[in-house]
């Protein structure tokens, strides 16, 4: 079945983004084809390609099956737990769990765009040089790209030691994009050029364009600020927390039991299967009030109930900041609305958005299908999107490029030299290109 073909157009650029959710790859493909606006598209700059895990065994098929419809000089993409488009009536649409393949064409006039291709295995040095980073993504030293979009397979490691480095390499850069989805099929998750690889795969853009990053995690915080006392690699042992009179060096889990006694009988229920814990993402200096943006989501991975430790899917280093959060559909909308909002006041219109979804949202987040993308729909009416929901998602908090977890990381491609409103201001997660 043919979904609705969404273009956007202006004097410096264009983005075409189609959707098919036909159960038969050739089919979805050629749903695709027969569209006479991507028919006559012509050469495009850059084609990015999402395909569901439900087309795993076919993985292989996917490209060559594409690149004889569609030219492009640069070929990206990824498989994913579901895929992010327009259907065929003009809506934001999110196929979960379901066959989908999305093509986003994409002409920029102006671009200087450059794919890479990484081995996290042999990355360069933290300690060493500058100049081996560069050289990891085809570029000079002089070079400062306006914006990179980042893809790696599930099954790679070293992925944050990738992004300290990229962060290293190009500090000012924005940097989005997700973990894809992992499946049961011979070859890696990751579509770039005319193969299927593993690893890492991107594309830096430079020149007249760029990214605007927009992170969403979905969570508010309850109780107070805790500073971390013990810790042993990503073990929290002793919390202390001064405003309250908290007994210094206390179990984590007798400091949540003092947060839940505050709580009112919903949000206590919602403890049960909906608790993360937030990390400071700046300094360690305890501060009386912060911000939503200040912490790092993390899942809580384990208890120990001999001494009341947690375990969180991070590590942990004593003097560190920590927060107890919830995570619920409301919260999650309102954040995403009020960041997007937030994104529209800069003044720069965009000519299209990636978004990359955790497979944790969606109806299993907000017990209705398309709650995201519509919301960002419903901010930039007729935006073309693309995307994909990844088994972790890649964007910046505060600047610092990080992997997160049931996170909407949005990307949105707009054209350089443009300046922001008179009295608007960015969030600290807004990172502009």
């Amino acid at each position: 079945m043919l979904s609705w073909l969404q273009r956007s157009q202006s004097k410096s650029g264009e983005w075409h983004s189609a959707l098919s959710s036909d159960a038969s790859l050739e089919q979805a493909v050629q749903d695709l084809a027969q569209h006479p606006s991507l028919r006559g598209f012509g050469l495009a700059d850059l084609a990015v390609v999402f395909v569901s895990t439900s087309f795993a065994s076919e993985l292989s098929r996917v490209l060559p099956l594409l690149q004889r419809r569609f030219q492009a000089t640069h070929w990206l993409g990824c498989c994913g737990g579901g895929v992010i488009g327009v259907d065929r009536h003009g809506q934001s649409c999110e196929l979960e769990r379901q066959p989908a393949v999305g093509l986003s064409l994409i002409r920029l006039p102006g671009a200087r765009l450059q794919p890479f291709h990484i081995d996290l295995q042999n990355l360069p040095d933290l300690d060493g040089p500058r100049e081996p980073w560069c050289q990891l993504l085809g570029m000079s030293q002089e070079d400062c790209p306006h914006g990179l979009l980042l893809l790696v397979d599930p099954s790679s490691s070293g992925i944050k030691d990738l992004l300290s480095g990229l962060d290293y390499a190009f500090v000012s850069t924005p940097k989005i994009g997700g973990i894809a989805a992992p499946h049961g099929g011979p070859q890696g998750s990751l579509l770039f050029q005319d193969r299927i690889c593993t690893g890492a795969i991107g594309l830096t853009i430079g020149g007249d364009w760029g990214i605007q990053a927009v992170v969403a995690q979905g969570c508010r915080p309850i109780g107070p600020i805790f500073e971390v006392q013990e810790a042993s690699r990503n073990v929290v042992l002793k919390l202390q927390n001064h405003g309250l009179g908290t007994r210094s060096g206390q179990a984590p889990v007798a400091c949540l039991q003092e947060v839940m006694a505050r709580l009112n009988a919903a949000d206590r229920e919602l403890v049960r299967d909906s608790l993360f814990i937030g990390l400071a993402s700046n300094s360690f200096s305890l501060m009386p009030q912060e911000n939503r943006d200040d912490f790092l989501i993390r899942t809580m991975v384990g208890v120990d109930p001999r001494n009341g430790a947690i375990a969180i899917a991070d590590s942990i280093r004593v003097g560190q900041r920590l927060q107890f959060h919830l995570r619920d559909g409301e919260t999650s909308r309102t954040e995403l609305q009020q960041l997007l909002e937030q994104q529209k006041q800069t003044g720069v219109s965009p000519l299209g958005a990636f978004c990359f979804a955790c497979v944790g949202r969606g109806r299993s987040l907000y017990g209705e299908p398309d709650v995201d993308s519509s919301l960002c729909q419903k901010t930039y009416p007729h935006l073309p999107i693309g995307g994909a929901f990844c088994s972790g998602e890649i964007g910046p908090i505060h600047r610092v490029t990080h992997l997160h977890g049931f996170t909407a990381s949005w990307g949105f491609l707009c054209p350089k030299g443009l300046t922001q409103q008179p009295g608007a201001s960015a969030p600290a997660t807004i990172a502009q290109g």
